[in-house]
């Protein structure tokens, strides 16, 4: 007895620069998982610290950030405690600045594996973002610790209705670094010299963002400067994160709305591009 070959779909290279390919996402969610474990393992079994460095970066730039940002510059802090402010703003920071970083190279990091087999190409950033956000829910927990202690010790701040958007934040940093990262990496392909400036212009763009300050001291200030931080999609991302949990910061429901314009144009523009960019690109890696 014959048994008749069925084909789920077909590979084809004109196939719309839009089309995400989901189904066949939804098939390879074991290489999905295969490759987020590989992330994880790869990074850390040869450290001896292993996942503890999960800890110990956000906990050390939280200390360098409140010794020179708050003490000695005497940066405002909204009256939060430093280091509290502080650690909001680098747990969120550190989530977008991965998933931007990690997935600006993919091409160039996958090329052997690109060139060998199929799969849908889509799966390699995604991993990534799904992989970062491990890393961000052990820092949220060092996050929680953190504002359980103070809270124990009577410090001024609360946690507002606003909390409940958390999920929301969370989907909008994963995508806002997805669709940027994207869009960097299918040009890295053709302009060797952005993978150089990547790392740096992350660092530049996290002064531009308030993770250091907030916004009422940079709008007070510097209000000549302050279109440049308001303009930043990851501004209102992270005032509505720190607004929710420390009750501090400009949340607005208009400046919500612009970041989740901004993102979704970046995740369709970078999807078009990464499209594009994934049929050709093995010819020029």
């Amino acid at each position: 007895m014959q048994h008749k070959e069925e084909h789920n779909w077909t590979i084809e290279s004109k196939a719309s620069l839009f089309d995400l390919k989901l189904n066949e996402v939804w098939a390879y969610r074991d290489l999905l998982a295969l490759l987020v474990r590989r992330d994880f393992v790869s990074f850390y079994k040869q450290t001896i610290l292993g996942p503890l460095w999960f800890f110990i970066q956000p906990l050390f730039t939280t200390i360098i950030f409140t010794f020179i940002f708050g003490n000695l510059a005497g940066i405002s802090t909204d009256g939060l405690p430093k280091p509290l402010f502080y650690m909001a703003g680098i747990t969120a920071w550190n989530y977008f600045s991965d998933c931007l970083t990690k997935t600006s190279t993919v091409f160039r990091d996958n090329a052997g594996i690109f060139g060998k087999v199929y799969f849908p190409r889509l799966i390699m950033p995604l991993s990534i973002v799904v992989s970062n956000l491990v890393r961000f829910g052990v820092q949220m927990i060092l996050f929680l610790l953190m504002m359980s202690y103070y809270y124990l010790n009577g410090a001024s701040f609360h946690i507002t209705s606003t909390i409940l958007l958390f999920p929301l934040i969370v989907v909008l940093m994963a995508l806002l670094g997805l669709g940027a990262g994207m869009i960097i990496s299918a040009m890295t392909t053709k302009y060797r010299d952005l993978a150089f400036l990547v790392g740096f212009g992350v660092q530049l763009l996290m002064y531009t963002t308030t993770v250091i300050y907030p916004l009422s001291t940079a709008l007070t200030k510097y209000p000549e400067y302050a279109w440049i931080i308001e303009y930043n999609p990851m501004t209102p991302i992270l005032e509505t994160f720190r607004y929710g949990f420390l009750g501090e910061g400009s949340f607005s429901w208009g400046s919500l709305g612009y970041a989740i314009g901004v993102t979704m144009g970046l995740l369709v523009f970078g999807i078009v591009i990464f499209n594009k960019v994934e049929r050709t690109f093995v010819d020029t890696v």
